[in-house]
């Protein structure tokens, strides 16, 4: 017998989880570690049980046994089909369980399951709309570096290159440069020791200090620029008739809300939800469905 549910968001920032009782009233909500697939299976695991604990604890209740529980799980790194299996075969012994990408938890949240699209920017980037016919599109999520664009990481990769070209003397000297440097270690040295293990975490990282020099820097500026541009564009690629209601989701939505072109802005609207929620409304639909 179901007696909680439980939706958990996963990135490769963090973990939140909204803990529910069977009825769908929530009860909690808690944080935990990254738990992106691209991090490992184990470390995902280990990340989201530990958020689930923690939301038991600030409910006030005692943590149910896995069985008793019906989980919907949006997680980054859920594209790679190798990773989402092994991550569903080391699945604890859940009631019920539902595996779907970041990208499709954020958009039944924003929207609250209905029509619209989303541009999730957080350490990683995707777009993905809920068409009028019931059918989904999805854009870009091709994964870090290579894609990602506008998210924490790609912010944090340029960023990177921009103070290596400073320390080389290829561009002017700037407090943002120095920023950069210190929280990459400091001299030369440190900084490749730094490269050699930086993930897409680390680089995301980054993008805080290219947000706050934004203002007065000049080359921080033109990095939330062009991650403008590319916001607008996997907008246009999603809904390039601007129909559908646009929510901008995800740790630097609003940070960029102010490098966005006018039009993109004129349509844009405030998340309904977020994708815990919509994680939430994604196990529900699924006990609904297997009731019927």
């Amino acid at each position: 017998m179901i007696e909680y549910l439980i939706g958990v968001d996963g990135g490769g920032t963090g973990t939140r989880v909204r803990l529910a009782r069977a009825d769908g009233v929530a009860v909690a909500q808690a944080e935990s570690g990254p738990s992106g697939l691209a991090l490992g299976i184990t470390q995902a695991w280990a990340a989201i049980c530990d958020a689930i604990g923690l939301a038991f604890v600030q409910a006030g209740l005692a943590p149910a046994p896995p069985q008793r529980c019906a989980i919907g799980l949006g997680l980054a790194g859920v594209h790679n089909q190798h990773w989402a299996r092994q991550f569903a075969g080391a699945d604890p012994g859940f009631g019920a369980f539902v595996l779907e990408s970041d990208a499709t938890t954020t958009l039944l949240g924003a929207h609250h399951g209905q029509p619209g699209s989303v541009v999730a920017i957080g350490t990683g980037s995707v777009g993905q709309a809920l068409l009028r016919d019931g059918s989904y599109r999805e854009i870009g999520g091709w994964g870090f570096p290579s894609g990602d664009e506008a998210s924490g990481g790609w912010i944090g990769l340029r960023a990177v290159n921009h103070m290596q070209q400073v320390l080389d003397g290829r561009r002017p000297a700037s407090e943002f440069a120095q920023a950069l440097a210190t929280a990459c270690g400091g001299a030369r040295d440190a900084i490749q020791v730094w490269l050699g293990h930086a993930s897409q975490t680390s680089y995301a990282a980054l993008a805080p200090i290219v947000v706050a020099f934004a203002a007065d820097d000049p080359a921080a500026r033109a990095i939330l620029q062009d991650a403008g541009r590319e916001v607008a564009a996997i907008a246009s690629a999603l809904d390039p008739a601007g129909e559908l209601p646009l929510a901008l989701c995800g740790g630097l939505g609003a940070p960029l809300r102010a490098y966005l072109p006018g039009e993109l802005l004129a349509r844009s609207v405030d998340p309904r939800g977020d994708a815990a929620s919509g994680a939430l409304r994604l196990i529900e639909r699924h006990l609904q469905g297997a009731a019927a």
